[in-house]
């Protein structure tokens, strides 16, 4: 019998609420204890405990007594109990990181349980990073045997590096206000049928806190007596594995990912899940440039800002917020909390570089001076922006004198300045400067072209339907992209009557008669009444600007190609004033056999073509045959996280327009009259979308390369005139294998040593080497498909050695 008091610190009340909720579940289960000698009660959630240590210091020094008795058990590790299909590979880690080592302050105890009961799914790649974090056993509940089924609620759970955790799945509920006896039945409907004896029922009020109840105490109490049942006893998740652990059972083994609940979750309120996005891959990379600076141009890293920004993206990764099922009042909160994370992350990039700029020499007053900085530890090619004075037929130069491609686009402002856009390649994890000045009135040749109805370059020719679709015909393999022609990114309109978190619906446009009774109408339109016009034409890139309306919503979608490019850009502006309704992007790929392939947290996951909703990262792929020849499409966004592939249909869901927290199955007309529901995504929206069609495989492509450089691009600074002793282009982290990323560089949490992250992205073993050119350091090792491996190293010294997740 687990002692347990579930606290959603956000869900039907806002964040403040939550601390409140915490004192008092906490003091209710200390007070408990204190009557019930043997009650031993499970709490999880590193953010708690610092809520208790910041405002009850007396109550944690109750609860670490309790703890050096064993009967309060620590689980989770983690900063909250976040969603697990949102947050990227590096969040999770965070996670642990601040959880695990919180904790270890706080009371004295790391956790070696994870434990997310309520988040709704759970990737297939968690298994790595919870060991990797000091835990060996995980505990879950959602999806139920109804949404997924197991060979046993007690197994081994592989992840696709070979990690194993021993996972138990939770039956029915969480909480027990009242007599356990339901909580044990359930428990007894199941048990023949599983290979284990020993079950876990868990007990007490949640969600809005609470804990154990006196009513629990006294029938478990009842039970330890009572002719014919089984044995029950007080105890903890970790002495339940200990005990399990211990019988050495022969348990099945699960390889893949724990799904599906909850799928309007994957796309419900927009904002927060774009944000989410941008404060992720934003403080990575300002840790990246700070790290770096601090060694090498003495730039500072400022560790406590980095810490607190964090923090705050974990906190809102809990899962009724990150999973938009909470209150309006919280995405007020939460877009402060990412703005905050944001502004610290964007402030330590920019003042890193700039302490580095005034130390590159920028010495002609008749000049205007630029530097890239690229965050990836491989060279990068890509389009640079930036305003500045107008200068006539502007030459852009690089460190080499090496004349660049370059254009004027729209800018930022109507008066005075000019956008400048040039084409470079920058070295890795490094720097490049840029001279641009008055150059001769020349015509650049151009191969890219734009008219009000095609856009085309070297690779590719895009034509546009009346209605805003786009067809793509890829000259290298003579033929249309989409079947049907100009039939790509069409913007399909799905009827979508479910609850806030689309209970019990797998595919949104089919019916799903169980007690939420989902009837939809399926699709009911499509956006259309397009209007081209030509946005930007020049010797590097080219532009087409599309505008498409449906019912009382309108879009705008640039679509933008780049000489020399196999690259499609489009930037999207939607106008959204609908209801119970969802808007698709549709990518209808000419290939027989499909395979989606999706990008999840540090991995990546292959998944049946059967229309059903599924949650992803930043990419999706579909790869199928033509003839003996294989191509496919893969798109890339910097918001989304809902998909689907219906046969060779590869959907993005861009909007969904549900109440807030609106939970059935009672219909939303008999819970509020109209006039008083508040209604998610209502106005304008932003995405980038990257279309990339190919030849062979993603993996020829490299598209978990194509995604770091999407979401992270250079950071560009403004230079002024003055002398300087660094050197105009420098490089100062490389890897040398295409397979393996340098997904984070921080400084460690303990000392000023600097731990770089490895991922192994392709499914491929690799023995990749590090060079650290600025310091004369290299480092060569080993890697297993999808593994991930942390490096800690000494600057002072160059000892560089392998830790885990903790840095240790």
């Amino acid at each position: 019998m687990i002692g347990h008091g579930h606290i959603d610190p956000v869900w039907l009340w806002p964040w403040t609420e939550g601390v409140a909720v915490v004192h008092s579940t906490f003091r209710s289960a200390l007070d408990r204890m204190k009557e019930t000698s043997d009650l031993v009660f499970t709490a999880s959630s590193a953010q708690f405990y610092q809520w208790v240590a910041d405002n009850d210091p007396g109550m944690l020094t109750e609860i670490r007594q309790r703890i050096a008795e064993g009967r309060w058990n620590v689980v989770g590790g983690w900063w909250v109990e976040p969603d697990m299909n949102l947050p990227s590979g590096e969040a999770m880690v965070r996670q642990g990181l601040y959880g695990q080592l919180t904790l270890e302050k706080l009371v004295g105890k790391r956790a070696v349980v994870g434990f997310n009961p309520d988040s709704f799914g759970h990737p297939g790649t968690l298994p790595q990073i919870i060991r990797l974090q000091g835990m060996e056993n995980y505990v879950f509940m959602r999806p139920a045997p109804h949404e997924k089924t197991i060979p046993a609620d007690l197994f081994w759970w592989e992840g696709p590096d070979g990690s194993k955790v021993l996972t138990y799945r939770i039956q029915h509920s969480y909480n027990e206000s009242r007599d356990v006896n339901r909580r044990i039945n359930d428990v007894l409907k199941i048990a023949k049928e599983q290979p284990m004896m020993d079950f876990m029922a868990f007990f007490g009020v949640g969600d809005h806190g609470g804990g154990p109840t006196k009513i629990n105490i006294e029938s478990i109490n009842g039970l330890k007596t009572e002719k014919g049942a089984p044995t029950v006893f007080y105890s903890s998740v970790d002495r339940y594995f200990e005990d399990v652990r211990a019988k050495g059972l022969n348990l099945p083994t699960v390889k893949d990912d724990l799904q599906h609940h909850a799928v309007g979750c994957y796309s419900a309120e927009s904002a927060i899940k774009k944000n989410n996005r941008l404060s992720e891959a934003a403080l990575v990379t300002a840790e990246k440039i700070a790290t770096v600076g601090a060694v090498i141009w003495k730039a500072h890293y400022p560790k406590e800002r980095f810490t607190d920004a964090w923090k705050q993206i974990l906190f809102l990764q809990f899962h009724d917020s990150l999973a938009g099922s909470s209150l309006a009042v919280h995405s007020k909160d939460a877009l402060e909390g990412h703005q905050y994370a944001l502004n610290i992350a964007h402030t330590a990039a920019a003042l890193a570089i700039q302490k580095l700029e005034w130390q590159i020499p920028s010495e002609d007053p008749e000049s205007e001076y630029l530097v890239a900085f690229n965050p990836h530890a491989w060279e990068v090619t890509a389009n640079m922006e930036y305003d500045l004075n107008h200068i006539p037929s502007p030459q852009v130069t690089d460190d080499r004198g090496q004349s660049l491609p370059a254009q004027y686009i729209q800018a930022q402002s109507v008066t005075g300045r000019r956008r400048i856009l040039f084409n470079a390649t920058l070295p890795p994890l490094g720097y490049r400067q840029f001279r641009i000045r008055k150059g001769e009135a020349t015509p650049a040749e151009s191969k890219v072209s734009a008219d009000a109805n095609r856009l085309e370059n070297e690779f590719y020719r895009i034509t546009f339907s009346p209605n805003g679709e786009i067809g793509i015909y890829d000259k290298e393999a003579g033929r249309d992209v989409f079947k049907g022609g100009a039939t790509g990114c069409k913007g399909v309109i799905i009827d979508d009557p479910s609850d806030t978190w689309s209970h019990d619906v797998r595919d949104f446009t089919k019916n799903a008669p169980t007690e939420y009774n989902y009837v939809t109408k399926g699709e009911i339109g499509a956006f259309g009444k397009a209007k081209t016009i030509v946005l930007e034409k020049g010797a590097l890139r080219a532009g087409v600007r599309v505008q498409s309306a449906w019912g009382n919503s309108d879009m705008t979608v640039d679509w933008l190609l780049t000489s020399g490019s196999r690259q499609i850009e489009a930037l999207v502006s939607l106008n959204w004033h609908e209801r119970l309704k969802m808007l698709k992007f549709s990518f209808p790929v000419d290939v027989e056999s499909p395979v989606p392939t999706y990008e999840t947290p540090y991995g990546v996951i292959v998944r049946k073509p059967n229309g059903e909703e599924d949650p992803g990262q930043r990419w999706i792929d579909v790869t199928g045959k033509r003839g003996a020849d294989s191509y496919g499409l893969t798109v890339l966004n910097d918001a989304k996280y809902g998909y689907n592939v219906q046969e060779n249909d590869l959907r993005i869901t861009v909007t969904r327009s549900a109440p807030y927290a609106h939970h059935g199955p009672s219909p939303l007309s008999k819970l509020a009259p109209d006039t008083e529901v508040l209604w998610m995504d209502q106005g304008i929206q932003t995405l980038r979308l990257l279309l990339v069609p190919h030849k062979g495989s993603w993996q020829d492509i490299n598209v978990p390369r194509m995604a770091e450089e999407f979401i992270a691009p250079p950071v560009i600074t403004y230079q002024g005139i003055h002398r300087g002793t660094m050197p105009k282009s420098a490089s100062f982290l490389a890897i040398n294998t295409p397979n393996v990323i340098v997904s984070a560089i921080k400084q460690s949490e303990t000392g000023s040593d600097l731990v770089i992250r490895l991922v192994e992205t392709l499914g491929k073993a690799a023995a990749p080497v590090l060079r650290f050119p600025s310091v004369n350091i290299s480092w060569r090792g080993n890697i297993k498909p999808f593994e991930i491996q942390t490096l800690r190293v000494n600057p002072q010294t160059g000892n560089i050695k392998e830790v885990n997740l903790l840095e240790e």
